[in-house]
């Protein structure tokens, strides 16, 4: 029997010099049959076991080199290019200074190859509920950069960018060029925690970020991020709520940690019951706050 797993669909292959090029392209695209991939890590695998439909056309950002970036404003904050590498940004000086939580995220992904291959943009992009870069980026309050050509440039917050299991804001038009994200609170700590069989080798059952400052034995500036446990990342807006402000104390994190894993809406699927996943969550809540602390 022959089996055809391993070869790319056909399908017509184009790779633009530069930005506008890209756009131009898009703009024509008819009824999105056009894909746009940067490192390919998500897409060509998809592609090669038919899990999506084959495009008419394949464009491949990675000629476009003003979109390999890591750049950083004091007032501005930090810029992350749509070419960027996950590996690139797990072991940048400034995002492991100013943005742990995001290395750390980066740093989970997958194995080295594919980190200095993938890209964040893609991660995000690609929409699965367990990518580990979102939850660092919806707790570092992140904005995404949309371009099109006729429709310009708009910016669009990361809790707004997530639509469903492999679904984003997106248009067929346009491309995500930047990620943007401010200063973090001064003096605040954060860490992400990935549960998965093989570290970082699998994708993640429960992915936790978590970002706090202690002020005067006071929580400030809370943000909890869950990944794998719901449709899409979410942030733990109620369990948020409840130390916001608080007096830090054990019973307040191992309440606020219930009430996260209750905000969680996981499924049962190979890797994990949903059962499970809560409890983790609650676990892993709690640890990442302790952490911080």
């Amino acid at each position: 029997m022959v089996t055809f797993y391993r070869r790319l669909p056909k399908m017509g292959y184009v790779k633009p010099g530069s930005l506008e090029e890209a756009l131009e392209l898009l703009e024509k695209n008819p009824n999105g049959r056009y894909r746009v991939y940067a490192g390919g890590t998500d897409v060509i695998p998809k592609l090669k076991g038919r899990v999506i439909q084959s495009p008419e056309i394949l464009v491949d950002l990675k000629g476009v080199s003003d979109l390999d970036h890591i750049d950083f404003d004091e007032q501005k904050g930090l810029y992350i290019g749509a070419l960027a590498t996950v590996r690139s940004v797990e072991t940048s000086p400034v995002i492991k200074e100013r943005y742990p939580i995001l290395s750390q995220a980066a740093g989970s992904i997958a194995s080295i190859q594919v980190r200095n291959r993938g890209t964040i943009t893609g991660n995000i992009c690609n929409a699965v509920p367990s990518a580990d870069s979102a939850p660092a980026l919806l707790c570092l309050d992140a904005r995404v950069l949309l371009y099109s050509k006729n429709g310009g440039e708009r910016t669009v917050d990361i809790t707004d960018f997530f639509k469903g299991p492999g679904l984003t804001v997106l248009q067929p038009n346009e491309i995500l060029r930047e990620i943007n994200i401010s200063a973090s609170p001064e003096n605040s700590r954060s860490v992400y925690i990935k549960l998965s069989p093989r570290s970082r080798m699998d994708l993640a059952v429960v992915g936790v970020g978590v970002l706090l400052t202690k002020t005067n034995g006071t929580f400030r500036n809370v943000r909890i991020g869950l990944g794998a446990v719901a449709p899409t990342p979410i942030r733990a807006l109620k369990a948020e709520a409840m130390l916001e402000g608080s007096e830090v104390n054990d019973d307040l994190i191992i309440n606020a940690a219930r009430t996260a894993s209750e905000e969680s809406r996981p499924i049962d699927d190979h890797r994990a019951s949903a059962e499970y996943r809560k409890m983790m969550v609650e676990v892993l809540v709690k640890r990442a706050i302790h952490q911080c602390l």
